[in-house]
């Protein structure tokens, strides 16, 4: 019975997910200060507020708190932004530079759509002659 608990624990994927959920959590803390810490009070120097929380609408004996709703909201929008502009933007950059590296190694023929090397002259399921690709 531990044998294969064992086992389930050590697949691949069980171990990458636990590496990325302490890799988020520690990335979250990271995006969190930065947040808190440096843009909410750049703003704060900017719009003169840095906190919504004391905005309420009364309504008879209730009371609706919008400003807790717009911190929230400014939070969010907050992070969503350092997400793309600091993870996003850069990793599409990074992936899209790698990707114009690669080259094509195989091509179709152009007889029977096999694939075949780029730099072949014949087909090797048709025998058909082709001109290779340098």
């Amino acid at each position: 019975m531990l044998s294969g608990f064992k086992k389930f624990l050590m697949r691949g994927n069980v171990v990458e997910l636990a590496i990325a959920v302490v890799i988020g959590a520690a990335f979250t803390a990271i995006v969190n200060s930065f947040v808190k810490d440096i843009l909410t009070p750049l703003i704060a120097a900017i719009g003169g507020q840095p906190d919504f929380s004391g905005l309420t609408l009364r309504i008879g004996a209730g009371e609706i708190r919008y400003g807790l709703f717009l911190n929230a909201l400014i939070a969010f929008l907050m992070v969503a932004a350092v997400i793309y502009f600091l993870v996003v933007r850069p990793y599409e950059k990074i992936s899209a530079r790698f990707a114009a590296r690669e080259e094509a190694t195989h091509r179709e023929c152009p007889e029977c759509l096999s694939e075949i090397p780029s730099a072949a002259v014949r087909c090797a399921q048709c025998t058909a002659s082709v001109t290779p690709v340098r």
